[in-house]
């Protein structure tokens, strides 16, 4: 049956997160959000995800401010937003309280969309913000984190599908973070949750594989409601495919976009001009790299090994490192590579091989995740691995978030004057040493050009795609 295909437009959070160390300042995401409002886009993804942070650390901006800027400015367009379930957007769990004043917060700010996922597909760790983003009038998109192993089949996928639907999802996300879904494989998954579940289904590829184009193109037979684009000033490579190429493919077919090639490509060459402003922070590397269907590491997790491998006088053990990383995944309980999860899996692969024997030295978070911390994994982990890293310690099998006290009120003592209104606490809540200097920052007056003048060029951004 004939159906509109709805893209995504990803260039104001994804994109510029995956080419320019997200770096993209308000001023050209003012430049750029009100042609891209005029598209007629599904819905434009323009917050969540390391925009947060990096608006704090890395260019003192308010994020909040941030997303009220880009809600007056786009009139159209569904605005939505990435969240790391009970991560939120920092790289802990919070609260439920903080879930809720979160996801409240954001609907309220301008999000209509709340995209919500948590690494290990642990529908525990995903539970109040469902609840908190349909009690605030968001619409709850359940994205699971897209990744290949033994125990990750289509069946598994859609059991996942359903269950997310019974908790009150209203669409299913297939992330693909990687770029390693296979078209047929897309084709599979996704005509299996449109059959089987019924809820409506978008699709989210990175174009590091080289496979991303033809995925799209099966997810659509499929009956793929939406697929993610940027524009081509900002697509391809580690980021999105290009919304242009993919408007040009259903040009004229059964799943014709409706949107206009001419507006689009008007507004690649302001796009292209905007990418200029960054070219110190441009990562970008247009080859395709196969060797993440091998390893299937995040084109972020390479340059993150490179540049600690370089701080150890290691380059050399890259082949190593990278062949590491699937055995720690395994040993792990597969868990798919994606924040936090990557960071952690990634760490212990560069500590197993430098130290010469595995598991001698284990960061906090690899004690945190075997104790079952993170969550529960979707394979057992290795017994062994388990034992020599944390002993006898007892292991948590509960949500993990039902160990952890109520935030809001001790954290509001702790901002005292700092606070000028409820978002600024969720921000230190989030991020408490990176809120904190940015709150005094902004209360001493300082302006952002001195920021960056003082600042900005010592910043290295660590980016994983997520």
């Amino acid at each position: 049956m004939a159906h509109k295909l709805g893209i995504t437009d990803t260039t104001l959070r994804d994109a510029h997160q995956s080419l320019l160390a997200t770096r993209m300042k308000i001023n050209d995401i003012l430049i750029l959000a009100p042609e891209l409002d005029k598209v007629g886009f599904h819905s434009m993804e323009v917050w969540g995800g390391a925009t947060f942070d990096s608006c704090m650390r890395f260019l003192n901006e308010d994020p909040w401010e941030r997303l009220r800027k880009i809600r007056k400015a786009v009139t159209n367009t569904k605005l939505q937003m990435l969240l790391r379930g009970q991560n939120l957007l920092g790289y802990r769990h919070y609260a439920d309280d903080v879930v809720e004043e979160f996801c409240k917060r954001s609907i309220g700010n301008g999000i209509d969309i709340v995209r919500i996922f948590d690494a290990l597909n642990d529908a525990r760790n995903v539970a109040i913000a469902i609840n908190a983003t349909k009690k605030a009038g968001g619409h709850a998109q359940i994205a699971m984190s897209y990744t290949n192993s033994p125990v990750h089949s289509i069946e598994y996928f859609i059991k996942q599908s359903q269950l997310f639907k019974d908790m009150g999802a209203d669409s299913i996300c297939i992330k693909d973070m990687s770029g390693i879904i296979y078209p047929y494989g897309a084709y599979e998954l996704v005509k299996g949750i449109k059959d089987q579940v019924g809820l409506p289904v978008q699709l989210h590829c990175h174009c590091t594989s080289g496979m991303a184009y033809m995925s799209y193109l099966k997810a659509a037979e499929a009956g793929c409601d939406v697929i993610d684009c940027a524009i081509s000033a900002l697509g391809g490579g580690s980021s999105q495919p290009v919304a242009e190429s993919m408007v040009a493919t259903f040009n004229g077919t059964e799943f014709d976009t409706g949107l206009d090639l001419t507006l689009l490509s008007q507004i690649a060459v302001l796009a292209k001009e905007v990418r200029s402003h960054y070219a110190k922070f441009d990562v970008s590397d247009p080859n395709v790299d196969t060797n993440v269907l091998k390893y299937q590491i995040p084109g972020g997790m390479i340059s993150n090994f490179i540049s600690q491998l370089k701080e150890a006088n290691a380059l050399d053990r890259l082949p190593e490192v990278l062949a590491e990383v699937p055995r720690v995944r395994k040993d792990f309980g597969y868990p798919p590579l994606v924040t936090p999860s990557s960071q952690i899996v990634g760490s212990q692969a560069v500590l197993n091989v430098l130290t010469g024997e595995r598991y001698k030295m284990v960061t906090n978070e690899v004690k945190a995740y075997l104790s079952g911390q993170y969550g529960q994994p979707p394979a057992p982990m290795d017994p062994e691995v388990i034992k020599k890293v944390i002993g006898d310690e007892k292991r948590i099998s509960c949500r993990p978030a039902d160990l952890l006290e109520p935030q809001l009120l001790a954290a509001t003592k702790e901002l005292g004057h700092l606070m000028e209104s409820p978002e600024d606490l969720l921000s230190y809540i989030v991020f408490p040493q990176v809120a904190t200097t940015f709150l005094k920052d902004r209360l001493a007056g300082k302006t952002n050009v001195e920021l960056n003048m003082l600042g900005g060029e010592k910043s290295k951004i660590t980016y994983c795609p997520i």
